[in-house]
């Protein structure tokens, strides 16, 4: 009977073990180039996609700044702060953009 080839584990912990997460594959993800720590990005989570998809009605019914638009994603998905996050922070400055030239 043959072995199953071990695939390289998504940490990038200098070794190679059989990945825990192999639904991974299409999903966004950083990598801390520094530790060399691997995470997914927040557009990936449902609280803050769901925050995204609310944010250009509260921006154009509140005539929100930046920065309050940027506290209320937080807040409603329940995260400390996302500006590390690229794809995160493009996604929500693509919504908030818009929703601001409409507001202004």
């Amino acid at each position: 009977m043959g072995t199953t080839p071990k695939m390289p584990y998504i940490g990038f912990n200098g070794g190679e073990t059989t990945p825990r997460h192999t639904n991974l594959k299409q999903m966004t993800i950083i990598r801390d180039i520094a530790t060399g720590k691997v995470r997914l990005s927040l557009v990936e989570d449902n609280a803050f996609l769901s925050a995204i998809q609310g944010l250009h009605s509260f921006v154009v019914d509140n005539n929100a700044d930046c920065d309050m638009a940027y506290d209320w994603v937080c807040d409603q998905a329940d995260i400390s702060s996302f500006v590390a996050d690229n794809y995160a922070w493009d996604m929500f400055f693509d919504v908030y953009s818009q929703a601001a030239e409409l507001d202004a």
